[in-house]
């Protein structure tokens, strides 16, 4: 027996709020050849961060970041089982399970299906979590069909809860290593999503960044993109989509990607695991910018980015040297709903020396980023769901 299609409407009101521009207003402001952070004036130069390794390539670069949509050399790719070599033509995505009509489809049979595009940021839930991993985010435009009239088609049985999303990637896993029970076998990534969350969502099947196929390392031919949830539920070299009556629990769901956190329940501490899904409310501050010296103290200026997992954002606010907090001014274009919005301050005249400037992003329900002395990431004992504040230290001098 299917469930009924679920084919909700989209009023007006919840199309503004889904995203504050089109996807095409968007493209436009960003064909624009003056973009870059707003108000940042081209006689402002670099001040450079202290004790912190420069990006590496093939990661996002902060301190040039210049554009909304990240270009394709700053894109970071974690992979954790082998890379496949996928050919086009060779390519078949299975769905199966709890669903009435099963079906296999090829990629071009994928791309005939009604095209779709959905601008998101994209964050490995570990960037952050040392200095020398803090680029692995990026922003971009996917373009593929959507998931939930595909599975609609397929027809959703009553019993199913679960969609498991299975990669073309393998490797063998060994379980309780060392011990009589040790077993080891060869299997898949896979990572899960409720069918409650699915039909919410709707995923994306993106065979496409930014106008342009997929690279290898981003999950070509086809993968999973899932709005305003870390990169390991994205799941790359999609080759089977399979609807279950029971929780998928593959290594990457309850294994790794498990965040072990403690709660604090009267006086004792309780630890709690839960796997990695939705992103964290999470700014930084990009870059800061100076001007020449006036009358011995040095006009700054800070730029950063704030994103979340779709929730709107209320407002940055900006401190230097554990003073009071101040507001930044959130760019009003650029916006999409699960997109970054680069904000910018006027630090005011420093005086020369070493100074701290930290930012801290607030929702619209009133959660504010955390500093890394709250419980919710002192207490955490896994690096993965790095989100809180990020002190940035610099030394002026008059020259």
């Amino acid at each position: 027996m299917s469930r009924a299609a679920r084919q909700s409407t989209v009023t007006r009101r919840e199309a503004l709020q889904a995203t504050a521009l089109s996807t095409g207003a968007v493209l436009a402001y960003l064909s624009r050849p003056d973009f870059l952070f707003a108000g940042q004036d081209v006689a402002e130069t670099l001040v450079p961060f202290l004790d912190m390794p420069r990006a590496r390539p093939g990661i996002l670069d902060w301190e040039t970041l210049d554009a909304w949509l990240t270009p394709q050399d700053q894109v970071f790719n974690v992979s954790h089982y082998n890379v496949p070599d996928i050919k086009p033509a060779e390519y078949r995505l299975e769905i199966t399970g709890l669903v009435d009509q099963p079906r296999t489809l090829t990629l071009e049979e994928v791309k005939a299906r009604p095209r779709s595009e959905q601008l998101m940021t994209l964050e490995c839930s570990g960037n952050g979590s040392s200095k020398g991993f803090m680029g692995a985010v990026y922003n971009s435009r996917w373009t593929g069909t959507r998931l939930a009239p595909l599975l609609a088609e397929c027809g959703i049985q009553l019993r199913a809860v679960e969609v498991a999303f299975i990669g073309y990637d393998q490797q063998k896993e060994t379980l309780r290593k060392g011990t009589p029970r040790e077993v080891t076998f060869e299997v898949p990534f896979g990572r899960s999503m409720s069918v409650a969350d699915v039909l919410r969502l709707d995923p994306l099947l993106a065979y496409e960044r930014n106008g342009e196929p997929l690279t290898q390392g981003n999950g070509a031919p086809l993968r999973l993109i899932v709005p305003g949830w870390y990169g390991i539920a994205n799941v790359k070299w999609l080759r089977r989509i399979e609807l279950r009556d029971t929780r998928y629990m593959g290594r990457f769901m309850a294994r790794d990607y498990v965040t072990v956190r403690g709660e604090r329940r009267g006086e004792d501490i309780v630890y709690v695991e839960t796997s990695v899904s939705k992103m964290n409310l999470k700014s930084i501050i990009a870059r800061i910018t100076r001007k020449p010296a006036v009358a011995g103290r040095i006009p700054c200026k800070a730029y950063g980015a704030v994103w979340s997992d779709g929730t709107e954002i209320r407002a940055v606010e900006v401190q230097v040297d554990g003073g009071e907090w101040r507001p930044a001014t959130l760019d009003q274009e650029p916006r999409a709903k699960y997109c970054w919005t680069f904000f910018s301050i006027d630090l005011g005249e420093l005086a020369p020396g070493k100074h701290r400037v930290v930012s801290r992003a607030i929702d619209v329900n009133g959660r504010v980023q955390p500093t890394a002395d709250d419980d919710e990431i002192a207490l955490k004992k896994t690096y993965w769901e790095a989100y809180a504040q990020w002190p940035r230290d610099i030394e002026l001098t008059e020259a």
